[in-house]
C-alpha cells in the first residue's frame, strides 16, 4: 500500500513507463492516421489544408511525414526526440487550426497525442530504444 501513494519512481519503472508511451502513441498515430493518408495520398493530398501557404500538396506530404514515418521512429526509439518535433508541430496545426483550439471538443484526440508526444520530446526515448544502443 505504502508504493501506491510513494512520489518515489525507480529506473526501471521509468524505462517501462517511456516505452509504453512510444509504442502506444505512436502506433495509434502511425496505424490509425498516418497509414491512413498514406494509402490515400493521390485522392486526399490535393484536397488538404494549407495553413502555412506552401500548397495543399506539400501540407499532406509533411503530415504524412510526421504521422507515419515519425511515429515508425518513435515507435523503434530511433531519432526519438528529432523525429517527435514535426509530430508536435502536426498536432498544434491540428489542434489549434483545424479544430479551432477546441480542446474538450473536436480537438480531443489532437490535444490528447500532442500531450503525448511533447511529453516524449521532453522525456526522450528512455533506455528500452534503440537511441541508447548508438549513444543519442
Amino acid at each position: 500500500m505504502k508504493r501506491l501513494f510513494s512520489t518515489r519512481v525507480s529506473e526501471s519503472t521509468l524505462t517501462v513507463a517511456l516505452f509504453v508511451l512510444r509504442v502506444g502513441a505512436g502506433s495509434l498515430m502511425m496505424i490509425q492516421h498516418g497509414l491512413d493518408k498514406l494509402k490515400n495520398y493521390g485522392v486526399k493530398s490535393g484536397k488538404f489544408a494549407d495553413p502555412f501557404g506552401v500548397g495543399s500538396t506539400t501540407s499532406y506530404s509533411l503530415v504524412v511525414f510526421a504521422e507515419f514515418f515519425c511515429a515508425a521512429f518513435i515507435i523503434l526509439g530511433l531519432f526519438t526526440r528529432l523525429a517527435a518535433i514535426p509530430l508536435v508541430i502536426a498536432m498544434s496545426v491540428a489542434l489549434f487550426f483545424a479544430h479551432k483550439g477546441q480542446f474538450f471538443g473536436a480537438g480531443e484526440n489532437a490535444g490528447i497525442y500532442l500531450i503525448c508526444f511533447l511529453t516524449i520530446l521532453l522525456a526522450g526515448p528512455g533506455k528500452a530504444s534503440l537511441d541508447r544502443f548508438i549513444g543519442k
